[in-house]
């Protein structure tokens, strides 16, 4: 009896799991299906599963009613130069708190640790009147500079992944006339690849989705972000659905190839880094 409650209750979690999964997938399957149909078939009631005819042509449309190579262009760079200051910023600080042994060390995590209970929609409007006044406006600095100042979980995570790292390496590196830059770059970020890796997937991930930023600082259309750029699409008086679906899957393309090429590294490091300590 207990063995087949225990099959019954597997098989109806899994089954729960398949139509979240399900529901979930939905809305981009519609999306990439609206994207090779024409307008008409698109919300054809009854509505039409697999397009009759592959229409090809509105992923040219993308590129000829909107600049969207430019925002793809505009999105890598602000996107890389994110990784980058969230990489180097946040395994100084994690190393400093996790390896150094400091005065007012634990107030400086405490109060880093606080910051996340902030919500980002608290701090928009005094981002705002600060960048202004730096005339950091309609450009990128207030998209990427503060990536290289630490991010409170990213911070967290990299501590507790250290704090599991044996401090004999510091030793013997010490003694070997190393300090502690050299033991950062040669043997913490080594042994740090899997969280490392974690940082730069969802640094990646909120960079490419962010809307609020661009939407907040930019005004020239040149500089537009792929999350901007697809409200140039939309209209008062017409959209061209067919177009904007295409945009749309050109846009979660990337996120979709980065799931599937960094899942393995992702929960390796989610395991190893954010779980521990």
């Amino acid at each position: 009896m207990k063995k087949t409650g225990g099959k019954l209750s597997r098989f109806t979690l899994y089954l729960a799991l398949c139509l979240i999964s399900f529901a979930s997938v939905v809305p981009l399957l519609w999306q990439v299906r609206s994207s090779f149909m024409p307008i008409n078939d698109i919300f054809k009631i009854p509505m039409i599963v697999v397009p009759k005819r592959f229409e090809f042509g509105n992923y040219r449309d993308v590129f000829t009613l909107v600049p969207f190579a430019r925002y793809y262009l505009n999105t890598i760079f602000v996107v890389l130069v994110n990784i980058a200051g969230a990489l180097v910023s946040n395994a100084c600080i994690a190393y400093a708190i996790a390896r150094i042994d400091f005065k007012g060390r634990e107030l400086m995590y405490a109060l880093s640790l606080g910051t996340m209970m902030l919500p980002a929609s608290v701090q928009l409007i005094p981002f705002f009147i600060e960048w202004n006044w730096l005339h950091g406006v309609n450009t990128y600095l207030p998209l990427t500079v503060p990536a290289f100042f630490g991010n409170a979980f990213f911070i967290f995570m990299l501590v507790q992944f250290l704090k599991t790292v044996p401090k004999d390496y510091d030793e013997a590196a010490f003694i070997d006339g190393a300090n502690h830059p050299r033991i950062l770059l040669r043997v913490i970020m080594p042994l740090a690849k899997p969280a490392l890796a974690v940082v730069a997937i969802f640094q990646f991930m909120a960079t490419w989705n962010d809307f609020m930023g661009p939407l907040l600082f930019l005004n020239d259309s040149k500089l537009y972000t792929l999350a901007i750029g697809l409200r140039s699409f939309v209209s008062t008086f017409y959209t061209p659905w067919p177009a904007l679906m295409a945009a749309a899957t050109l846009t979660v393309a990337p996120l979709i190839v980065l799931f599937f090429a960094a899942q393995r590294s992702f929960v390796e490091g989610l395991a190893m880094g954010g779980l521990k300590g």
